[in-house]
């Protein structure tokens, strides 16, 4: 398992490894800006621009100071969305990072086969809204867990990434049910695995990388398991 990681950080510098990093990154922050500015563009909207209170009289700001609440708002959850944006926009592209990790260490497979865009775009807009649903379930558990919250959100994310990118990896080889088999069969070191990108994709700067890093990770892991 770290040496598949190894073998991952190692290829960083690898062309194809850097474009989908910035394509990822630019459709990240493109349509998180594009959240927030619906957001505070709803509330703008629906709430009026003075607001008259008793013995107070006319207030004419508070619309100003609720948009400017609701980009702070928009700011914290962009923590919880950044992971499951990331890694759709990832798997979006996960034939170009697969392509070069089997490129330069396993040269002797034959090519794979395409996935179509429409299976790959859907695929990923499934798991995207999966994975939100989770977080935000998690998120209102973080106030029952206390100090467990952390825990809870590394092992709930770690099962989802783990699952999702490792049947990622194993359907353009084995096909959907060929990887579902697999995966089954090795789902706690799979697990272990999420988990262990889950962490780092807490820390700013560094969740930016770690798509690609795992996307290359469970190409690895796929090999080592089916024992090509």
């Amino acid at each position: 398992m770290f040496t598949d990681f190894a073998r991952a950080l190692s290829q960083l510098s690898d062309r194809r490894f850097r474009r989908v990093l910035w394509l990822g990154l630019g459709l990240t922050v493109g349509l998180l800006a594009a959240i927030t500015f619906v957001f505070t563009w709803a509330v703008g909207w629906f709430l009026p621009e003075t607001v008259t209170l008793p013995w107070v009289g006319e207030i004419s700001w508070v619309s100003n100071a609720l948009s400017f609440a609701a980009v702070a708002l928009m700011l914290v959850l962009s923590t919880f969305l950044m992971i499951p944006a990331a890694s759709a926009f990832t798997g979006i592209f996960l034939d170009d990072v697969a392509d070069a990790v089997e490129d330069r260490y396993y040269p002797a497979l034959p090519a794979a086969p395409k996935i179509g865009l429409l299976d790959t775009i859907r695929d990923s807009i499934g798991f995207f809204g999966v994975i939100v649903a989770v977080n935000l379930l998690a998120l209102v558990l973080f106030f029952f867990v206390g100090p467990l919250a952390p825990i809870l959100f590394w092992a709930v994310n770690g099962y989802l990434l783990g699952r999702e990118y490792f049947q990622m990896a194993a359907m353009r080889r084995l096909g959907r049910a060929g990887a579902d088999k697999l995966r089954r069969r090795h789902v706690g070191q799979i697990w272990i695995a999420g988990t262990l990108m889950a962490i780092p994709l807490t820390v700013p700067i560094l969740n930016l990388i770690m798509p690609i890093l795992g996307a290359a990770t469970f190409t690895h892991m796929f090999h080592r398991l089916s024992g090509r």
